[in-house]
């Protein structure tokens, strides 16, 4: 782990408002217990968006800039705001916290960068209770998995397992009877720390060739419901494989933000994004 889990600004989080913001009002003892409580809170609560990308600003890391955007507004974000904000709660409440990349499979064999974030945490006191905390993939487990070869866990009717591939883990989830098993993305123990998060997000926040620059991409999973919003296309995942679509029109786009999604965007925003969906 790293070094008690410093670099994170535990310290600086406000953690009342972060877990007003989550709903959460359970035991913050850092037990494996707790750990699991947070991150299903965490998920309900703050959904996976790239508006700041679409809408042509920089996406800031800094611990104070996460607070004001996704603990005091209504707004979330994506894997490496996720992960950071995390990170400095789990930090702040005695968990050891170590930050991991991943490279993005979604069931392709090809070789990625690693431009995913995701962490490893350790229950104080229990050495071998290791977790992986995936809190910012936007389709990923809204629980922690235990870092052990094999381990499944069913999440609201969605299960995910961890494979060993050599020195890569992989992430896995079942799309349904028909459609079977797919990697969702494989990753090393090899730690990273903020400094390399602020490195790989500024090309996946800016390179013309991101999936995140073109387009805009919104997750928030529900009761046995995964929402998802790619451009102007709503969906509906069920665990069973079935799915509901719909298109909207640029203008509905801001209200079903605010609706389904729970993002709330002011005037001056709302119109931007419609005319950058026009």
């Amino acid at each position: 782990m790293n070094q008690a889990g410093r670099g994170w600004d535990g310290e600086a989080l406000d953690l009342a408002a972060y877990l007003a913001r989550i709903s959460f009002e359970g035991d913050l003892a850092p037990t494996a217990r707790t750990l699991r409580a947070l991150q299903r809170a965490h998920a309900a609560a703050i959904p996976f968006e790239n508006l700041e990308v679409v809408l042509g600003r920089p996406v800031l890391l800094d611990l104070e800039t996460l607070q004001d955007k996704m603990v005091r507004g209504a707004r979330g974000g994506y894997c490496y705001e996720h992960t950071r904000l995390f990170a400095a709660a789990l930090e702040r409440l005695g968990f050891g916290v170590t930050g991991l990349a991943a490279r993005v499979r979604m069931g392709s064999d090809r070789l990625r960068a690693a431009t995913h974030a995701l962490l490893l945490v350790e229950v104080p006191g229990s050495p071998e209770s290791r977790w992986i905390c995936d809190v910012g993939f936007g389709e990923g487990p809204t629980e922690p998995i235990e870092l052990v070869e094999g381990a499944e866990s069913e999440q609201d009717g969605r299960r995910f397992r961890l494979e060993r591939a050599g020195q890569e883990w992989v992430l896995n989830s079942l799309r349904g009877p028909a459609d079977g098993w797919l990697d969702l993305h494989s990753f090393t123990l090899d730690p990273r720390h903020p400094v390399d998060y602020v490195m790989i997000n500024h090309y996946i926040s800016t390179h013309p060739n991101s999936p995140f620059v073109n387009r805009l991409v919104v997750r928030r999973p529900g009761p046995g419901v995964l929402y998802g919003l790619l451009g102007t296309t709503l969906t509906a995942h069920r665990p069973d494989g079935s799915a509901e679509e719909r298109h909207l029109e640029p203008g509905e786009v801001p209200k079903v933000l605010e609706e389904t999604f729970g993002v709330r965007l002011g005037p001056a925003d709302a119109a931007a994004l419609t005319a950058r969906l026009s």
